[in-house]
């Protein structure tokens, strides 16, 4: 690491070697923001008197805490005490909240400086809001977690939180060349969190590299995750897995992945390809429809206050969650532990699966955020996820995929991460 170096790790090390202040890297972010966000249009709200005070703070007592002095982004579904939080709509544009949710407050615990709110599509669905990839102005930076994979995509802060509830984490992760990591379903607390999906809302982080991803993680939940992202070492048998959504994929993103095993000749890592069961073939409808009966529940009360408020996709969202019935979501909802079964036959001789993040380069704008199709079967059954960035398209947009584990085995899954995006970087 370099001593300008911006990454969590980097920032850490600086200020215990003496050669920076928590208010020094706040400040340094700042500048960035100041730098960048005039075109990326990242952040909803910035607290930089906030930021500099509790910089100061910190820097007044005693090192302590993994995120001790590193700026960050919260999405802004996340209550923040300090800061409003307006959930991407309209609803809530005055709504300031008088305490943190659990996420945030634990980060702080942990010594994260809050430098600022960033954008989230309405409700973190698919309502976009202004934010643009770093990449390619014309183009997005995914959703539903935008501003906080903008915001790291152009190293403006290392780490921002997230939220995917059907795949608003590791897509726009991959589409603006940076580690999303959403671990396995309620590893990290979400109270405080809006809501949109009880049974799929699953909060987690986009980083600047899968170590801080790792660092922020361990951080807020306590499980031993950056000595995983440390050892890096290499699976012994990884499973590539096209997935059923496979026909989806572009024309680059299909020839990035199929040339993987060339790529990875010669790391002595065992590569076999892995066919999912058939009920992964269903779980892209399940994930819809229990998604949308409780998207209609969640979000009561802003349909009967405020439905003129709303988008129109979110309102043909939350008509049809009202239409369907308790018996069809209970028989959805069975389906998840079906599928975690078949799945844990697919895992019985690989350590991870390897599979695309998304359909190829995050597409323009006036397309919306892109398809989340590949990460719907992922968040349905609960598997920690983790785009590792280092593919690039032939016009140099990022192009990502994802190491996928067991539930419950997230360490597997960010050290076998962690070696990946070695071997891309190299």
């Amino acid at each position: 690491m370099t001593s300008d170096d911006h990454s969590a790790l980097g920032i850490r090390r600086r200020i215990a070697g003496g050669h920076l202040t928590a208010e020094a890297a706040v400040r340094e972010a700042f500048d960035r923001i100041e730098a960048r966000e005039p075109a990326l249009h990242a952040w909803v709200t910035l607290g930089r008197e906030q930021a500099i005070a509790a910089a100061r703070s910190l820097d007044r007592g005693p090192a302590g805490g993994l995120l001790h002095g590193v700026p960050i982004g919260v999405k802004d579904i996340m209550a923040t005490h300090e800061l409003p939080t307006r959930c991407g709509s309209p609803i809530y544009q005055a709504w300031q909240p008088p305490f943190d949710a659990s996420v945030v407050a634990l980060a702080r615990r942990a010594g994260a400086i809050v430098v600022g709110k960033t954008v989230t599509t309405e409700f973190a669905y698919f309502g976009a809001g202004p934010t643009v990839n770093p990449h390619d102005a014309t183009r997005t930076p995914g959703g539903s977690s935008s501003g906080s994979a903008a915001a790291v995509g152009a190293g403006v802060v290392p780490l921002a939180t997230g939220t995917q509830t059907a795949g608003s984490i590791v897509r726009p992760a991959a589409f603006c060349g940076v580690a999303g990591y959403k671990p396995s379903f309620g590893l990290i607390d979400p109270t405080g969190v809006k809501p949109l999906s009880i049974t799929l809302d699953t909060i987690g982080v986009l980083g600047a590299t899968v170590a801080d991803a790792a660092l922020f993680a361990e951080a807020v939940s306590g499980l031993g995750l950056v000595a995983a992202a440390e050892r890096a070492g290499r699976p012994r048998r990884i499973g590539l897995c096209r997935s059923p959504a496979w026909h989806l994929a572009s024309p680059d993103m299909a020839a990035a992945f199929l040339e993987l095993p060339a790529r990875l000749a010669g790391t002595g890592v065992d590569l076999v390809d892995r066919e999912l069961p058939a009920v992964a073939g269903e779980a892209f409808a399940v994930q819809m429809r229990i998604m949308a009966y409780e998207a209609a529940r969640a979000l009561a009360h802003e349909a009967e206050a405020h439905w003129a408020s709303l988008s129109a996709r979110l309102q043909q969202l939350l008509t049809e969650g009202r239409a369907m019935d308790r018996a069809g979501y209970e028989r959805d909802r069975a389906r998840v532990p079906v599928l975690q079964a078949a799945l844990a036959g697919v895992f019985a001789d690989v350590d991870v699966l390897l599979t695309p993040s998304a359909a190829g380069a995050a597409p323009l704008s006036a397309a919306g955020t892109g398809d989340p199709m590949f990460n719907r079967l992922w968040t349905l059954a609960g598997t920690p996820a983790v785009n590792v960035p280092g593919l690039r398209d032939p016009a140099g947009l990022p192009l990502g995929v994802q190491i996928i584990a067991p539930v419950g085995r997230d360490p597997v899954a960010i050290e076998a991460a962690a070696w990946l995006e070695r071997v891309l970087a190299g």
